[in-house]
């Protein structure tokens, strides 16, 4: 009896969680390679060319986009992955926590149709993100627009300078908010990087996060046509559709990661020197050192608790599969406030004490990359207005801080 004769079997798709692992290993390697020379790096400063291009050869840019067919991360492992390289170098860590909350504003403040197509083209191009979209209702310190849009016949003209956190030199596609000068109207608009008009000024002798590539962009006449506008910005809380108010606390989320990133990749690196030292005997047998470390360890882990917990309730909130409760955001706003608080003390009282119980070159980047990070935090007022949603139910957002 002859043997039936068999067709190839067809590819199978990774599951989910596969897709997770690997993405996973994946921010490991990178994590590595980019341990090895963090303190080079730091100490000059460059603008992260070599970085992105590292980042670009593992696919994390594409990789760290919504979930889309046959692709994307979802909220959580999205931010695992931002954890991950953070703990090695919190600048990079930053360029992709910026990064994957703007490629989540394209879906946030677009159309689904305009959305889908934009987000398809990102991930197939490889774009890296950067940029700043200002919380709804919020202003420059100026007290006027810093861009300004003038309608053409198709278009518009896009004029003004504007303060960009990360890979200002390196992005591919920036996205900004622009105030129209005949309507008011407050557009998000994506510019693309090269484009004639476009022109990135790079920041110097920065305290930390030095090499993420912060700087302005200055935008002298830029044409931007109609398919660059991705969407209106409210101009107020109150006319806020309830997606749309979750781009501002998913970015503050993500950086909550990166400030989460610093404090355990001091602590590792502190312990490490602990262990190492040439002193008498383990240093097992200090009970001082036990103190401080065991102090040490609970304020990372507790910051972790709270961290995840926000994070747990933004990706129930971003799930595309659920339908968001309009009372939802401001519900999540509050947990992401509290995230922010918590690590940033966390990270601050880390990376100082770390200082006193290891000496070694390049420690101190630690606490300089955690208060550039979170230089711009009012505690006192998140504390506040978390105050006010826990006493009096106040359904509005919690801190509107341009970031």
């Amino acid at each position: 009896m002859s043997a039936t004769p068999t067709t190839p079997a067809a590819a199978v798709e990774p599951s989910a969680d596969e897709q997770r692992r690997v993405l996973l290993r994946t921010a490991r390697d990178v994590a590595d390679d980019l341990a090895t020379d963090a303190i080079v790096r730091d100490q000059a400063g460059k603008p992260p060319v070599d970085e992105t291009a590292r980042l670009r050869e593992a696919g994390l840019p594409a990789a760290l986009s919504p979930p889309l067919p046959g692709g994307g991360a979802d909220w959580r492992t999205g931010c695992a992955v931002i954890r991950e390289v953070a703990t090695a170098d919190s600048s990079l860590g930053e360029i992709l926590a910026r990064h994957y909350a703007h490629a989540w504003n394209v879906r946030l403040y677009a159309g689904h149709p305009h959305a889908s197509a934009l987000e398809e083209e990102a991930v197939r191009e490889q774009w890296l993100w950067a940029g700043t979209v200002r919380a709804p209702g919020a202003a420059p310190d100026t007290g006027g627009p810093d861009l300004t849009l003038t309608p053409l016949a198709s278009g518009h003209v896009l004029n003004g300078r504007r303060p960009v956190a990360t890979a200002v030199t390196v992005a591919d596609q920036f996205l900004v908010d622009a105030v129209s000068a005949v309507t008011g109207d407050v557009l998000v608009v994506r510019v693309r990087a090269g484009d004639p008009g476009v022109i990135a000024e790079p920041a110097h002798d920065r305290l930390g996060q030095r090499v993420a590539g912060a700087g302005a962009l200055v935008m002298d006449g830029v044409v931007v046509d109609p398919r660059q506008i991705v969407g209106h910005r409210p101009q107020d809380e109150e006319s806020t559709a309830p997606l749309t108010a979750l781009a501002g606390p998913a970015l503050r989320l993500a950086l909550c990661h990166v400030g989460l990133g610093i404090t355990e990749g001091a602590l590792i690196e502190a312990r490490d020197l602990s262990r190492n030292a040439r002193v008498p005997g383990p240093p097992g047998d200090d009970p001082d050192l036990l103190l401080a470390y065991g102090e040490l360890a609970s304020a990372a882990q507790t910051a972790a608790a709270v961290v995840e917990r926000a994070t747990h309730a933004m990706a129930r909130a971003l799930n595309p599969e659920a339908e968001l409760d309009p009372e939802e955001p401001a519900a999540v706003d509050a947990l992401v406030a509290l995230a922010e608080t918590v690590t940033t003390t966390a990270a601050l009282h880390v990376t100082t004490r770390v200082l006193e119980l290891a000496d070694a070159p390049g420690l101190d980047r630690f606490w300089r990359n955690a208060r550039t990070l979170t230089a711009h935090h009012s505690a006192t007022h998140r504390l506040r207005v978390i105050g006010d949603h826990y006493l009096n139910d106040r359904r509005r957002a919690v801190a509107r801080v341009d970031l």
